[in-house]
């Protein structure tokens, strides 16, 4: 049965990663995200909110669409971040918020922002 609030809506991301065990760990770190593994080559992620999949079934390739996160405070999730081996590599203000990008262990880059 169709569901409107699903149809044509973001539902899913996938990372190409060349090591599971690595993203699991980064993310999991970084951002409390919970794991399900279905074989050696493939693992979910969920958020609380959205999942989406690391596949190891081909090599990472950064770039393309920016995911950004949401963060209540954005000095704790870049500790976070960086704690976790996270690399940051930009930051800014605009209007009604500020964030910062970094690159997680296989290069893609992401964002944190937060209100002001």
């Amino acid at each position: 049965m169709p569901n409107p609030d699903r149809n044509l809506r973001l539902d899913y991301l996938e990372f190409n990663v060349a090591d599971i065990a690595a993203a699991k760990a980064f993310y999991g770190a970084a951002f409390g995200w919970r794991f399900t593994d279905y074989g050696p080559d493939y693992c979910e992620f969920d958020d609380g909110r959205m999942k989406g999949g690391f596949s190891a079934h081909a090599a990472p390739r950064p770039g393309g669409m920016l995911v950004v996160i949401y963060a209540d405070d954005l000095a704790d999730a870049r500790q976070r971040v960086e704690a976790a081996g996270g690399r940051i590599v930009a930051e800014h203000e605009f209007p009604g918020g500020r964030r910062f990008h970094f690159t997680d262990p296989d290069g893609y880059e992401l964002a944190v922002w937060t209100e002001v």
